[in-house]
């Protein structure tokens, strides 16, 4: 009969060079709730996928009650200050910008009365709700102190973190789901959603919930923005339907709804403007933001407590705009939200489908070699494009900050120029300026020059909007270029381009609010004279005829009269929508109102002019003569300026003094950065070997004693070693005292399931150190079995990773690679072919 003997499983794991928006598994802490085996192995996969370090993971131990509220004092024991101790101890301080929530960790957080969610509380710090008006829930307040200074500023977040925060500032996101298979689908399609730039629709609904279609009125915005990206994939919609799939992302208004599990592509955001889309394992009859996770979104956001319908607490449709420029995920939701305190943001933060990374690599020393002393190293960088250059590469060693390589700002000396329909204004940069402070220069220098050209500018971050004032002007008679100089510098390192020659016309339709007051008597009448951009008037009034009629009726009757008036039917007319209780924000003033639209989209045809009266007693407003274009910034045709830094070929040459670290392996890895605001990284690595004493140790992996714990020999090549220390995910696993040698074993039960990394330290009486190799182990180590016929090797598998199977014939010599198997379900087979004729022992490696 012929034998398998299967071995326990070994892991090799090769990490590739990977980009990211703005922000990389680097940058990322993990935070794992240590007493939910889900939530441990979720943040082992999270770390694995991501490539984030070994010693960023976070272990939120004790915590084994509610998961769904907590104190804030409880939130503060548990969570954020063990968490901010740990980020000073490993020096991650100005490294860590992300904090990942692996599941089961609860979201709401409160203090007495005042409730915000724990992922804002890690953003900006716990804000309270101030009292609101009489009648109305606290926490419809909108706080001073809750305001997101980040929002809409187009800045990298280490330098723009939000100015109310009184700790270190974090994106912080949750990764969770109602089950641990779904939230690691939203894990993969994150990770799978870097760099494919989708082109799929984005759909912004205007729902007919009055109350919670109030987002429409910024959504004109976001379109015109994207367009002057050549990025057309928003679409405005007056739909109540989610029955669509394959779209990049969704703002809907609604409280209960349904999305197709195939609804969005990698990448997506999506998310409901109702009360309760936060309250993940609340009983509260509202769909919650998990089902757009569940739909294929990569991220959702939904609030934690009663919120009003304030827009401001809610994203804003710029997050698409923000991802078109390529930050992540993360970046691009939070700078969405003006009032993030009381809503919970979840998803794969490190999502970045429209970065645009560069390329590099490692010159000199070769991988592997051994360096000693003060040793030179070379890394070159080549930029995606000219647009996208390369402004700083740091380094990293194992996965922590060292130093800054090389850095090349905008120079002193060069020149950023705008022309503007042959109208040039130029500004000059100075010592200190940063990409924004150059880009408020260059929008100072064409706001002197309105009157010569009709723009009026303004700077965002690192970018210029022009919008013209001249409302007979179309877009396409307005050209515009930039472009840099190198002036007084030595050289050019300052970049100014735009998108499109000339400027965009808007096609978002103008409209005018008006409003009235107090139910009517009878003989009270309301009347609006139109007079069209050709001259025509047109008058249309209504009168109430009868006892107890409300003002929303007459309002209504006024409405359906200018709807039905063929004089108002043409493309230069208008048309009325949307009549609406002004107080649904508890402001509790009475008073309703209409808007009045535009027939034809664009700025020319909403200077049809309006005049509303009527009764005094209904007081309607506002008086005097108004055009349709109350929204006159959506409908002004409008420009992008860009600026960047840097150079498109960034090579560095450096010297490190490698007695600063342990003996023996290490990663080096550098990352250069787009010289935008986005600052895509790239990430390159290198593996060297130290040596500055003669002290070094073998390490090598033992079969998993009966616990099913990792084990690991160790044997150093001097015999006054006073510490041995075993490190893996999460950091120090084990220590050995004053022994040259040990069989030391880390707690599975600890580590949870997943891929982990191990390797050992040992330290000599003298202090000298030695690192050793990193060794990849499945934790708990998996199962191989064997059935068939024919025979076949089976073990539980991630879908989507890539297997190596290696067999050999005796344990004296090396396994040999015998096939590949890409895992497509939970369970990963390999079918021997042909059988061996004696005994054979497999081995299943997984690369990464």
């Amino acid at each position: 009969m012929r034998r398998l003997s299967i071995l326990w499983m070994v892991v090799m794991i090769a990490a590739l060079p990977g980009a990211w928006g703005g922000e990389s598994g680097l940058n990322v802490i993990v935070v794992v709730n240590q007493t939910s085996s889900n939530s441990v192995q979720l943040g082992n996969d999270y770390c694995e996928q991501r490539n984030v370090s070994p010693q960023n993971l976070f272990r939120m131990n004790g915590w084994a009650d509610n998961p769904i509220s907590w104190s804030q004092n409880e939130f503060e024991t548990y969570l954020l200050n063990p968490l901010l101790a740990m980020v000073s101890i490993q020096g991650l301080t100005n490294q860590a910008n992300i904090v990942l929530l692996s599941m089961d960790i609860p979201y709401r957080v409160y203090n007495g009365g005042d409730y915000t969610s724990t992922t804002s509380a890690l953003f900006y710090g716990f804000k309270t709700n101030a009292q609101f008006a009489e009648g109305c829930p606290d926490t419809c307040a909108l706080p001073d102190e809750a305001t997101n200074s980040y929002s809409f500023s187009e800045l990298p977040f280490p330098t723009a973190p939000p100015q109310t925060a009184a700790t270190n500032a974090f994106l912080a996101l949750m990764l969770t789901d109602t089950n641990l298979a779904q939230a690691e689908t939203t894990l993969q399609r994150g990770v799978f959603s870097d760099c494919t730039y989708p082109t799929q629709t984005v759909y912004l609904e205007k729902t007919s919930d009055s109350a919670r279609n109030v987002r429409f009125i910024v959504f004109d915005n976001a379109v015109q923005e994207c367009r002057a990206r050549a990025d057309n994939a928003l679409l405005r919609t007056n739909s109540d339907s989610t029955a669509f799939t394959g779209a990049f992302g969704l703002e809907t208004g609604l409280a209960v709804f349904s999305v197709p599990t195939n609804a969005f592509i990698p990448g997506a955001v999506a998310d409901s403007l109702t009360s309760f889309g936060g309250f993940l394992r609340d009983n509260n009859g509202q769909t919650v933001l998990l089902a757009f996770l569940e739909a294929g979104a990569c991220g959702s956001y939904g609030t934690v407590v009663e919120p009003c319908n304030w827009t401001f607490k809610f994203p804003d449709p710029m997050v698409y705009f923000y991802q078109n420029r390529g930050f992540c995920l993360a970046e691009a939701y939070y700078q969405s939200l003006a009032l993030p305190f009381q809503g919970l943001m979840v998803g794969e933060p490190l999502s970045a489908p429209f970065a645009h990374p560069g390329s590099g690599g490692w010159l000199s020393p070769s991988n592997g070699s051994v360096v000693s002393g003060v040793a030179p190293f070379s890394v070159t960088f080549t930029a995606a494009s000219t647009n996208f250059p390369l402004t700083q590469v740091d380094l990293f060693v194992d996965g922590s900050f060292v130093q800054t390589l090389t850095n090349l700002p905008p120079s002193p000396g060069n020149i950023l120029s705008a022309t503007i329909n042959g109208v040039t204004a130029s500004y000059t940069v100075v010592g200190g300026d940063s990409l924004s402070s150059a880009a408020g220069g260059l929008a100072s220098a064409l706001a002197a020059m309105t009157n010569q050209t009709g723009v009026q500018p303004r700077a965002v971050g690192d970018r210029l909007v022009l919008r013209s004032q001249n409302a007979a002007t179309l877009g396409g008679q307005i050209s515009v270029q930039a472009g840099a100089t190198p002036g007084s510098a030595g050289a050019l390192t300052s970049f100014a381009n735009t998108v499109m020659p000339t400027f965009l016309d808007s096609i978002a339709n103008g409209y005018h609010f008006v409003q009235a007051t107090s139910n009517p008597n009878v003989g009270d009448w309301l009347q609006l004279m139109f007079i069209k951009t050709n001259g025509t008037q047109v008058t249309v009034a209504v009168t109430n005829t009868q006892s107890g009629a409300t003002i929303s009726t007459l309002l209504q009757s006024l409405m359906n009269q200018i709807n039905a008036t063929p004089a108002l039917q043409t493309g230069d007319g208008a048309y009325t929508l949307d009549l609406e209780e002004l107080g649904t924000n508890c402001l509790g003033n009475g008073f309703y109102g209409f808007f009045i639209y535009a027939a034809s989209p664009g700025w020319p045809a909403s200077q049809i002019q309006t005049i509303f009266t009527g009764s005094t007693n209904l007081q309607p407003g506002p008086g005097g003569t108004n055009t349709l274009d109350d929204n006159a910034a959506d409908l002004q045709p409008r420009a992008h300026i860009y600026l960047s830094c840097g150079a498109a070929s960034l090579p560095v040459q450096f010297a490190l003094d490698t007695r600063r670290f342990p003996d023996g392996f290490h990663t080096l890895t550098a990352v250069a950065y787009e010289g935008t605001s986005v600052r895509t990284q790239t990430r390159v690595d290198q593996n060297v070997q130290f040596r500055n004493t003669s002290l070094s140790a073998t390490f090598s992996a033992l079969a998993p004693d009966t616990n099913g714990n990792p084990q690991f020999s160790i044997a150093c090549s001097a015999t006054n070693i006073s510490l041995i220390e075993l490190f893996s995910t999460g950091g120090l696993a084990a220590t050995v005292t004053n022994q040259p040698a040990a069989d030391i074993a880390a707690s599975a039960a600890t580590l949870g399931v997943g891929l982990h990394p191990f390797y050992a330290i040992v330290t000599d009486s003298n202090g000298n150190q030695y690192q050793t190799p990193a060794l990849w182990e499945q934790v708990p180590v998996l199962q191989l079995s064997v059935s068939g016929p024919p025979q076949t090797l089976n073990w539980p598998a991630i879908p989507g990773r890539q297997y190596t199977v290696l067999t050999t014939t005796n344990l004296v010599q090396a396994f040999q690679v015998a096939g590949a198997v890409l895992a497509t379900s939970t369970l990963a087979q390999w079918t021997i072919v042909p059988p061996p004729a004696g005994a054979a022992f497999y081995r299943v490696s997984v690369a990464r």
